[in-house]
C-alpha cells in the first residue's frame, strides 16, 4: 500500500494513474475534506482507463498541516509501506506563513507520521530543482546547503522542506528525493493542470494581435531556461520510485540542453503565429513597474515573481537521472519538439486556471 499526497492535483493522479498499471500496486490518498467530491470524480476518470482502479484507490480524509495528518489512528495505515509526498504549494507568490505551514512544517508532519507506520520501507519526497536558489553556476544533485539567497518563499520553504528530508536520510531514514524544474504540459497532447511559469509569456504574446510588444529583460540570448513536460517527468518518477537502487539519491528531473530564454520566446512567437517587438527593460525596472502601478500586474498577467526566472543563474547537473534511466526509454524530450502542443492546448483550453488546487 502506497500513501500519497497530493492527490486529486495534477501531478498525483498522473502519477497514479502510471502505478496503477501494475495490478498489484494499491493507494490510500490523503485527501482535505473540501476535495473529496473531486477526489471521487478523479478515481472515476481513473477508472475510466484503468478497470478496476476505483477498488485499489482509498481515501483517507486528513490535513497535512496537522500532527499525524490528523490520520494517525487510522487503521489502514498498518499496511503502508511506501509514502509519495506530492503536497505543497506550488505558487511563487505565496506568502511566508502559508508557504511554511504547508512546506515545512507539512513535510515535518509527513516525517513524523513515518515513524508511527509499522510497515514502512520508503519515502519518495517531491522537491524542486528551484531549492538551489539564485545559485550561480552548476548545481549538482547532490547539493543543497551552498549559502544561496532565494528569489521568493516557495523556493526557501521547499529548501527548508528538503533539508528536514535531508537530515532524516543521514539517520537512517529510506528515501529518495525529486527535483523537477520547470513543469510544462504534456508534450504528445498539450494537456496541464494549470498555466503558470512560461504560460505568462505566452498567454501575453496570444493576447495581442500579429505584432506582439514583449519586454526583453536582462539578457534574454545568454540566460536559460529549464522546461521539462509533465509526461517526462512523471513516467520518470513512476520508474524510478518503484527500483531500490533509486534510494538515498536525489533526481534532478530537468532538462539537460535547456534552451536560452530568447529561443523558448520565439518558439512561443512562431507557433502563435505572432511577429515580436522586442523592447529592453532592466529587470529592476520591470518589477518596480509591476509592484507599484496599480493594476499593472493583472492587467499584463506576468506576475512580478515570474522576473527573476528571466535571469535565472543557475544549471542543472542530471547525472544520477540519466545514469538511472538508461536502458527505460525515458528522456527528457527537447523543448522545440513539443512546443506546438502547448500553444495548441492552450488556445483550445483557455478556462484552466494559472493556480493550483488550495
Amino acid at each position: 500500500m502506497r500513501l500519497l499526497t497530493g492527490f486529486p492535483g495534477f501531478l498525483g493522479t498522473e502519477f497514479i494513474s502510471r502505478l496503477l498499471r501494475d495490478k498489484t500496486t494499491r493507494f490510500l490518498v490523503l485527501v482535505q475534506p473540501k476535495f473529496e467530491s473531486l477526489a471521487r470524480s478523479r478515481i472515476q476518470e481513473l477508472e475510466a482507463g484503468i478497470p478496476g482502479a476505483s477498488s485499489r484507490i482509498e481515501i483517507i480524509q486528513g490535513d497535512l498541516t496537522l500532527p499525524g495528518l490528523g490520520i494517525r489512528e487510522d487503521p489502514r495505515l498498518k499496511a503502508v509501506t511506501e509514502v509519495d509526498h506530492f503536497a505543497a504549494i506550488y505558487d511563487l507568490n505565496v506568502a511566508e506563513t502559508p508557504a511554511r505551514k504547508v512546506n515545512v512544517e507539512g513535510t515535518k508532519n509527513i516525517l513524523g507520521l513515518i515513524r508511527h507506520l509499522p510497515s514502512f520501507q520508503s519515502l519518495h519526497y517531491v522537491s524542486t530543482c528551484y531549492v538551489s536558489g539564485r545559485h550561480p553556476g552548476w548545481f549538482k544533485e547532490t547539493d543543497l546547503e551552498l549559502g544561496q539567497s532565494f528569489n521568493n518563499f516557495y523556493e526557501s520553504t521547499k529548501y527548508e522542506a528538503e533539508t528536514l528530508v535531508r537530515n532524516e536520510m543521514r539517520a537512517g531514514l529510506r528515501a529518495a528525493i525529486y527535483r523537477p524544474a520547470i513543469v510544462v504540459g504534456n508534450s504528445r497532447s498539450g494537456e496541464t493542470g494549470k498555466y503558470d511559469g512560461p504560460y505568462f509569456v505566452l498567454q501575453w504574446l496570444l493576447r495581442q494581435g500579429r505584432y506582439a510588444i514583449l519586454p526583453e529583460i536582462g539578457n534574454p540570448r545568454e540566460f536559460r531556461i529549464n522546461l521539462v513536460p509533465s509526461d517526462f517527468v512523471l513516467d520518470a518518477m513512476a520508474f524510478l520510485a518503484t527500483r531500490e537502487s533509486s534510494i538515498g539519491k536525489t533526481f534532478q528531473l530537468a532538462d539537460p540542453s535547456p534552451l536560452t530564454i530568447a529561443e523558448v520566446v520565439d518558439l512561443f512567437a512562431l507557433h502563435s503565429k505572432k511577429s515580436l517587438i522586442r523592447i529592453p527593460l532592466p529587470k529592476g525596472l520591470a518589477k518596480s513597474a509591476i509592484a507599484h502601478i496599480p493594476g499593472l500586474e493583472r492587467w499584463l498577467g506576468i506576475p512580478r515573481s515570474s522576473i527573476d526566472y528571466f535571469v535565472h543563474p543557475t544549471s542543472y547537473d542530471v547525472t544520477n537521472t540519466m545514469v538511472a534511466l538508461e536502458g527505460s526509454g525515458i528522456t527528457c524530450p527537447p523543448f522545440s519538439s513539443y512546443v506546438e502542443k502547448l500553444v495548441e492546448y492552450r488556445i483550445q483550453h483557455p478556462e484552466i486556471r494559472s493556480n493550483a488546487l488550495t
